[in-house]
């Protein structure tokens, strides 16, 4: 009873949601249970009707959606559509927040940022590490990054989405950490589905194969936590130690997965990439370090004219 007491006597401040993907439209959702008038705008007004019929409330323009809030919520396809959208309301941006929660280059954020305050807006860059579905569950959380004081002003308000994790004043930092986790992402993503290739080509079922696939990768974490020293800390100090795997012994087993590929008639993209991280690190002499030496080679790439053409024997 309280709780519902609360609803009807606080007055909960409005929010502007302009994209309605399935994104957008989870967190329209969202802040509507959580008692926040919402105003929303779509290039296509139908994908409003949904929201609209929860309670939103569609803007006829962008500049009527962005004037009927002080904070203003972005969730659209790139950092390009949002010039796209609010070059006809840039007047209106003055003395308002807009959260960009679309993905993009870090560079592309920062350029943003500084052109939200060349019209008087204040800017916060986020990330939203869950799907659509997960909005607002307890299982979500949000990275954000830019002014201190602006981000403690709205975590109220962004808190119902997914637990707000701020990382610092640039801009760029929730759009690096965004990318930096859909990087292990996709990539599992492309991992899995090459095995289920890979089993496919035996004649199993994929329902069979990614059961028992994804049993390994939830098990990858654990395996990672499993050693005494903390693997971040031995990163950040440059320790490698070779006790328990080494990159030859890493090497020799990319080279089987090529090989394997190769004869089965699979696309070698994937394999023969995550190879030349091993190789790479053989060539510079690290055969006897962990694995993790293969970073040396991932932030130091090698230019096109020095990757030579080599057998799939050769070590």
């Amino acid at each position: 009873m309280n709780g519902q007491q609360n609803l009807t006597t606080r007055q909960y401040s409005g929010v502007t949601v302009i994209g309605l993907g399935p994104m957008g439209q989870a967190m329209t959702r969202t802040l509507l249970t959580a008692g926040h008038p919402v105003t929303v705008w779509n290039r296509t007004a139908g994908r409003a009707d949904g929201v609209v019929e929860d309670g939103a409330t569609l803007a006829a323009t962008p500049r009527d959606a962005v004037e009927a809030s002080d904070l203003v919520l972005l969730s659209l396809t790139d950092y390009r559509a949002m010039y796209d959208v609010l070059d006809g309301a840039a007047a209106s941006l003055a003395g308002r927040t807009l959260v960009n929660l679309s993905s993009d280059t870090p560079e592309r954020t920062r350029e943003a940022a500084a052109w939200a305050a060349d019209h008087g807006a204040a800017f916060l860059t986020g990330g939203v590490m869950v799907p659509a579905p997960m909005v607002g569950t307890d299982a979500a959380h949000v990275y954000y990054s830019g002014p201190e004081g602006v981000m403690r002003t709205r975590t109220e308000t962004l808190a119902p989405l997914g637990t707000p994790r701020y990382l610092g004043e640039d801009p760029g930092l929730a759009q690096l950490m965004y990318q930096a986790q859909l990087t292990v992402f996709l990539t599992t993503l492309s991992g899995l589905m090459q095995a289920t290739a890979m089993l496919g080509a035996a004649g199993m079922k994929a329902a069979e194969a990614l059961p028992e696939l994804l049993s390994s990768a939830d098990s990858t974490a654990d395996i990672l936590r499993a050693g005494e020293e903390d693997p971040g800390a031995a990163l950040d100090a440059g320790e490698h130690p070779g006790d328990l795997s080494t990159v030859t012994m890493m090497g020799a087993t990319s080279d089987h997965i090529v090989e394997t590929a190769m004869s089965l008639g699979l696309d070698l993209a994937l394999p023969r990439a995550v190879q030349a991280h091993y190789r790479r690190a053989i060539d510079d002499g690290r055969g006897g370090d962990n694995w993790t030496r293969i970073i040396d080679g991932i932030r130091s790439p090698r230019r096109p004219d020095e990757v030579g053409d080599r057998g799939l024997g050769d070590r």
